[in-house]
């Protein structure tokens, strides 16, 4: 069988209407047709449990499909909500792997030479975009809190942010 949109709408009829066959056949091309979407988006060995995840939400939603509309579409907007839900756990999964780990402590002398080429990098900016840029990227403030310490309006500093980078870029694009 192949798992166009009319043969996958008229399994789907058939499953709501309580037809067995039918359902185990939608379950095997949905299937088939998930692990296609999803080898383009996520690394071989999570393709199974996203397209059981989203097997699992077609029959918990199977209900809900309304026979006048496409069949694929709804599939596919299932597949979409799993993967992002996936790559979210995925994330903060990676986080907090991260932040449960001792970084590898750097020796003073590293610090210190960071240090000296950012104020050197710096010279390069005017005070103000130096200033927010210290404020947002170096000590984590947010754009409110280096607003409020550094006198300038929320939408200056992300400018002076956005204009300074943009020239720290260019110089290390330049040095290199």
């Amino acid at each position: 069988m192949k798992a166009d949109e009319g043969s996958l709408a008229q399994l789907m009829r058939l499953s709501q209407q309580g037809d067995k066959r039918a359902y185990t056949v939608l379950l095997g091309e949905c299937a088939g047709w998930l692990e296609r979407y999803y080898r383009r988006r996520v690394p071989p060995h999570q393709i199974d449990d996203l397209v059981q995840d989203v097997l699992l939400a077609l029959h918990r939603k199977r209900s809900s499909w309304d026979p006048a509309r496409a069949f694929l579409p709804w599939l596919a907007a299932i597949a979409r909500y799993r993967w992002v839900d996936h790559l979210r756990k995925v994330y903060r999964s990676e986080t907090a792997q991260l932040e449960n780990h001792d970084g590898a402590v750097d020796s003073e002398e590293d610090a210190i030479m960071a240090r000296l080429s950012l104020d050197r990098l710096f010279v390069q900016l005017s005070d103000p975009q130096a200033e927010v840029i210290e404020m947002v990227k170096i000590e984590g403030l947010s754009i409110r809190e280096a607003s409020e310490r550094s006198g300038q309006s929320e939408s200056l500093v992300k400018v002076n942010i956005h204009r300074g980078l943009k020239k720290l870029a260019a110089l290390v694009e330049k040095a290199e």
